[in-house]
């Protein structure tokens, strides 16, 4: 078992920027993919970023350039750092954690982005 936790969701006005965090313990791999996905309400969960274990990253066309996630010094920490937040940021963010065939995810941080 993996387990993930969250930190540093909240409420910003447009243009702001938060940071979030996950760490993930447990039956960890050194091999793995982790990331972050978002659901606003009545929407699907999405991908927003994702970062191989290599460093390799991947971003939905619509944070490009405004989100960046990179690995922290402790291994299996992934941030999320974003910048010029829009009202549609707004939504549920969930850290998740993939090794193996197996994926986990965490207990999902609200951001909220006022206009």
């Amino acid at each position: 078992q993996v387990q993930l936790v969250e930190s540093g969701g909240g409420f910003v006005q447009a243009g702001g920027s938060l940071r979030l965090s996950c760490a993930a313990s447990g039956s960890t791999f050194s091999l793995n993919y982790m990331g972050w996905y978002r659901q606003a309400p009545g929407k699907q969960r999405d991908m927003v970023a994702s970062i191989h274990s290599g460093g390799a990253t991947t971003y939905a066309d619509s944070v490009k350039g405004r989100f960046t996630i990179s690995r922290g010094d402790v291994e299996n920490t992934v941030y999320l750092r974003m910048n010029s937040l829009r009202p549609e940021d707004t939504a549920v963010y969930y850290c998740y954690y993939t090794s193996r065939g197996y994926s986990y995810w965490g207990q999902g941080t609200q951001v909220t982005v006022s206009s």
